[in-house]
């Protein structure tokens, strides 16, 4: 029926039906269907239809309040919609920030959702801190449209129930409905917003006089995420806190300000209670929603500590300031320009310029502030195929791997004070290496070891996808490649951003005699199999890649190093052992592992990105080749999409097919890049494929981990490590052309 519908169905036409029929037919929007908004310490996601189905509170790793996105019935949710079904969603990013716009379109009627979360500038005249609020406007910019809010949070995964209570809003009464007449000088609506008009003589608002009150019950729970020896983690792994939500409304067009009522409202099936509320808007009117950690929680916890009242007096005037339209319009402002103030320190200027930018404030949106560690995705347990194959994972930590990408691309754009930030974060790692020498694949965002993997059996998963997982049973994996790509970076670090140290010398020294101490060990690999370990040859040439680097910094900056004869003897062993053991001259191909000659692997397209080997090589190029050609073929290549292997016939530990790897696509086409020396159409197909990877992308250019074969988006979203690979891509795909051209 569904399918029906849309065939016969214009593309206005589509909109409209999928954003009345996802509910009725899944239940769930398609994962590309979403726009993210974050404040460098947690994210959510917000759907086209105006609904926030997933955000976690209020660290990336804490657990979640509303997750829709994973169970339709109880995972909670906050949405603002039209209660006109028949307007068609437009969602974009405002110019050069993260602040996201979501209109509704009908031919007499225009209203927009505008979301954020506050993040401060320097030179804000009232907030040098930032205030973790999620932030929600509501306008109408011609005609007038009648809205629904629905406001369901589900705590702590869902798993912990809650109270709600209306109260009345300090220092309102009924007065406060009244027009206030303002000069058009000191207007509170001169906004940053195209359509609102700051030569209007006067304007009127109001703070809403009730708020809603969420109160979560606490749980102690035996196992999963939060049960670890680190406090930090602790604290926010566990953080389930109380929350309201309140408003404040305004209007320059109209004398009167828009009536809102926050109606409470037993939840639907599985939920808890919540509010209601449905109002209409005028051409001119705006109200602002705030959700936040209620102020009181912080206060009880400085009393707890023992701190003086002149303590909890100084924190409430930093964290729960006054609210009015003008403060709020401020926190908007200040917000625009830190994202437009960080993102003009980028200094690509390609044919692929908004990709690339685009990709770049994502990848600033999954850095962690406090840290400067990179989660690898917002999201945990969306699932890399439909169905029952259980490759549902939880990406909320920090890789070293993808941590290590991600300063790769940010000091390609000129975006060097991420990669300082990093660098500070993995000192701390190398200080408390393991006994071994080693260092984990993963950690928790403040550099925790601990990351128990859990199953919540209570959650259908997306789409009825189970199971959903929270934390990362791969912590504890052998997985050699990631000191290659580290040290890579680290590298880069030294040439592009700043001369290491000599304290920074002597870790680095002891993670390259690490590798060199067990580079001939089977691992889980870059794909962290959970089949039998192997020697994966993209491990083997990543720990070559690491040994290089350790060597080039001996020469380029005269380092001490006792052991250097070793490392290039080792170095140059690496080397021959990938060409004889990993090669396949019957199939003419790099085998993915040395036990699994006949195993063809995309991991491998990073050779000549690495540089372990030219582009232009004969055998990588046979390779290559060989990965180009349909599976049926014996390739990994479908429509231009590339799969990272073939599930069918890798013991990869688990069941059911996968979705084509975004990163490998973009890997592909740098890779083709890098071999049109030897062949000039390379560099064609490479412009092919990375123009027709970005449509690929979602509405406001955000990727996730796959894409299924119809072309909607699998797993985990958005994917910091596909941003990435566009990025390098876009970057020497850019320096071919140029190249050619000369």
């Amino acid at each position: 029926m569904y399918a029906s519908c849309l065939d016969t169905a214009t593309p206005a036409e589509e909109d409209r039906l999928t954003d009345r029929l996802r509910r009725v037919m899944y239940g769930y929007l398609p994962i590309e269907q979403y726009g993210l908004i974050g404040n460098l310490h947690t994210a959510a996601l917000i759907g086209m239809d105006g609904s926030i189905d997933y955000m976690c509170w209020p660290e990336f790793d804490s657990p979640s309040v509303f997750c829709r996105i994973l169970d339709k019935n109880k995972g909670g949710y906050f949405s603002i919609t039209p209660v006109d079904p028949e307007t068609t969603p437009r969602q974009q990013y405002l110019p050069f920030s993260n602040v996201l716009s979501t209109k509704f379109l009908r031919e007499d009627n225009v209203g927009m959702v505008s979301d954020f979360m506050h993040r401060p500038r320097p030179t804000s005249r009232n907030h040098k801190h930032m205030l973790p609020w999620l932030v929600r406007t509501v306008e109408v910019i011609h005609g007038e449209m009648t809205f629904d809010l629905e406001c369901f949070p589900a705590f702590d995964y869902a798993r912990a129930e809650h109270t709600l209570e209306i109260r009345r809003t300090p220092s309102c009464d009924e007065a406060s409905m009244a027009s206030a007449t303002s000069s058009a000088e000191n207007s509170i609506f001169q906004s940053v917003f195209l359509h609102w008009d700051p030569q209007l003589e006067t304007s009127t608002s109001y703070v809403g006089s009730e708020h809603a009150v969420f109160t979560p019950q606490k749980i102690q729970h035996s196992e999963g995420l939060g049960v670890t020896s680190n406090a930090a983690d602790r604290a926010a792994q566990t953080a389930v806190y109380q929350m309201d939500l309140r408003f404040v409304g305004g209007s320059m067009r109209c004398k009167s300000c828009p009536f809102v009522k926050l109606v409470p409202t037993d939840g639907p099936t599985g939920l808890g209670p919540g509010v209601k509320s449905r109002f209409t808007l005028r051409e001119g009117q705006r109200i602002f929603f705030i959700l936040r950690t209620s102020p009181s929680v912080g206060v009880d916890e400085l009393r707890a500590a023992g701190a003086s009242e002149k303590k909890v007096r100084e924190y409430l005037a930093k964290y729960d300031p006054p609210v009015s339209m003008k403060s709020v319009e401020e926190l908007l402002e200040d917000t625009l320009l830190y994202w437009m103030s960080w993102i003009r320190g980028c200094t690509y200027s390609g044919r692929w310029m908004e990709n690339v930018e685009r990709s770049a404030l994502i990848l600033k949106l999954l850095t962690y502030e406090p840290t400067g560690a990179v989660v690898a995705a917002a999201t945990f347990s969306l699932p890399e195929a439909i169905g029952d194959a259980g490759r549902n994972w939880d990406y909320r930590f920090t890789w070293v791997r993808d941590s290590a990408f991600t300063m790769y691309a940010f000091m390609r754009l000129g975006l060097t004070h991420e990669a300082k930030a990093y660098m500070q974060f993995v000192e701390k790692l190398c200080a408390d290496k393991n006994p071994d020498g080693s260092l984990q694949i993963m950690y928790s965002l403040r550099g925790g070891r601990e990351i128990p993997e859990l199953i919540l059996p209570h959650l259908e998963g997306y789409r009825g996808c189970a199971p959903v997982r929270i934390g990362n049973g791969a912590v504890d994996h052998l997985q050699l490649d990631i000191y290659g790509e580290l040290l890579d970076a680290v590298y880069l670090y030294n040439k592009f951003s700043q001369p290491l140290s000599y304290d920074e010398w002597v870790n680095i020294r002891a993670l390259v005699d690490y590798v060199c101490d067990t580079y001939d060990r089977p691992d889980m690999g870059i794909w962290e199999v959970r089949g039998m370990k192997q020697n994966f040859t993209y491990s083997k040439v990543l720990c070559w890649v690491a040994i290089d680097r350790g060597l080039r910094l001996v020469d380029k900056r005269a380092f001490p190093c006792s052991n250097r004869q070793r490392w290039r003897t080792i170095r140059d062993r690496i080397y021959e052992e990938v060409m004889e053991k990993a090669w396949n001259s019957k199939l003419e191909m790099f085998s993915q592992s040395y036990e699994n000659t006949e195993i063809l692997d995309a991991a491998v397209l990073a050779m000549p990105l690495m540089f372990f080997c030219d582009g232009n090589d004969p055998r990588f190029i046979k390779t290559m080749r060989r990965i180009m050609l349909p599976p049926q073929d014996g390739g990994l290549t479908a429509n231009n999409l590339v799969f990272r292997y073939n599930a069918v016939k890798t013991d990869d530990g688990l069941s059911g097919e996968e979705g084509t790897f975004s990163m490998c696509t973009f890997w592909m086409a740098e890779a083709l890049s890098r071999a049109s020396k030897a062949d000039v159409t390379f560099l064609y197909k490479a412009q092919v494929i990375i123009d027709e990877m970005i449509t690929h992308g979602n509405h406001v250019g955000l990727f996730s981990e796959e894409i299924d074969k119809t072309g909607k988006h699998l797993g985990n979203f958005p994917q910091a490590f596909t941003h990435i690979a566009l990025i390098s891509a876009a970057f020497n795909i850019d320096r071919a052309l140029r190249a050619r051209r000369s």
